[in-house]
């Protein structure tokens, strides 16, 4: 992931304009060196254009192992769409299989993960942001809806582990989102600053626990959504309260935390600003999706290069990915006609 005798990389994930980086793109990864990229449906065409891509960004910032990162959670947040990928189902699926047989969902989880995870490796992607592990409440926004994994805690966290389970079984990290807790935001964080005034008692024993139980996994998102009872201020993201306090001190998560996308409406100040304000909270890695050159152009200068806590993060990530993916066990055609059949089960009737 690092080479040797060059400094460690910028400590943001970058997005892209279109489905090739346009010589002035890769010119400007060259130079600022950032960590990643990230996809977008916009971005994805077919299969060998999206290889290509992924290469000449790698080529740009002479890493061949540079994470990839893309949202493929199924369901509305699908990035690699039809005809030369397979749609998956929402995560609200396996929630409801779950409400009568948690074993099984928890299987038929893992080999939607599997399935998606072969998807997206066979084009290089290793990162994918997913699962959505928040915790919904009744009355607050549908930005989380049916990406939710159901609405009890323990169940939530259950299936969390299936689907990261599933993705690292083909060699893909999950992130799991969005850390400490968004299923409480009565707004839409990429529109409006969500508050949550709940006590933070409550939340422990709700919001922050799929995360306390998930917390060996490689990568977390932040939540762009203030908590009055841990920091009235500022939002989670670029918040050091609510890093070091909650999400490293009680939820006890140590792996690479990346902001959730800072073009957001959710954040004040310009794009530089929000950036620096990320590191400076203590994230490990920004992530800037819109892929304006001109946005990413003034912003660079303001991220730094990786800590050394952060680099090391990044390597037991990539560590467990590779390991797990060593280790996975076959996957049946059994566990492939389940899952066909829960998703014809879950189709409206005409």
């Amino acid at each position: 992931m690092f080479v040797p005798d060059r400094p460690l990389p910028r400590a943001i994930i970058f997005g892209c304009s279109g489905l090739s980086l346009t010589d002035e793109e890769a010119r400007f990864f060259s130079e600022a060196d950032p960590l990643g990229l990230i996809l977008f449906a916009y971005n994805c065409e077919s299969p060998e254009q999206l290889k290509t891509l992924i290469s000449r960004f790698r080529e740009a910032v002479g890493r061949a192992d540079a994470p990839i990162l893309i949202d493929q959670e199924g369901g509305r947040v699908t990035r690699l769409k039809d005809p030369h990928w397979r749609h998956p189902p929402p995560a609200a699926i396996f929630a409801e299989a779950a409400k009568t047989d948690l074993d099984g969902a928890c299987a038929l989880a893992r080999t939607n993960a599997r399935l998606m995870g072969r998807d997206l490796i066979e084009l290089g992607i290793t990162v994918d942001c997913a699962p959505v592990v928040d915790v919904p409440v009744p009355g607050a926004h549908d930005i989380i809806g049916d990406r939710a994994l159901g609405l009890d805690p323990d169940m939530i966290a259950t299936l969390g582990r299936a689907v990261c389970d599933g993705l690292l079984d083909e060699g893909v990290s999950p992130v799991i989102k969005h850390m400490p807790g968004h299923g409480r935001a009565l707004a839409d964080s990429h529109k409006d600053l969500p508050r949550v005034g709940e006590p933070l008692e409550l939340l422990e024993k709700t919001d922050f626990k799929p995360f306390r139980l998930l917390s060996d996994m490689p990568y977390a998102m932040t939540a762009h959504i203030v908590f009055d009872a841990i920091d009235s201020e500022r939002p989670a993201t670029v918040s050091s309260r609510v890093i070091d306090e909650i999400i490293r001190g009680s939820i006890g998560f140590d792996g690479v935390v990346l902001s959730d996308d800072i073009g957001m409406e959710a954040l004040s100040g310009t794009p530089a600003e929000r950036a620096k304000a990320v590191i400076e909270a203590g994230c490990d890695v920004v992530l800037e999706c819109w892929g304006k050159l001109d946005v990413m152009q003034s912003i660079a200068p303001a991220v730094p290069r990786l800590s050394d806590a952060s680099a090391e993060r990044l390597v037991r990530a990539e560590t467990m990915r590779l390991q797990r993916k060593a280790d996975a066990p076959p996957l049946t055609a059994q566990a492939l006609s389940d899952l066909n059949r829960l998703i014809e089960l879950a189709q409206p009737e005409a």
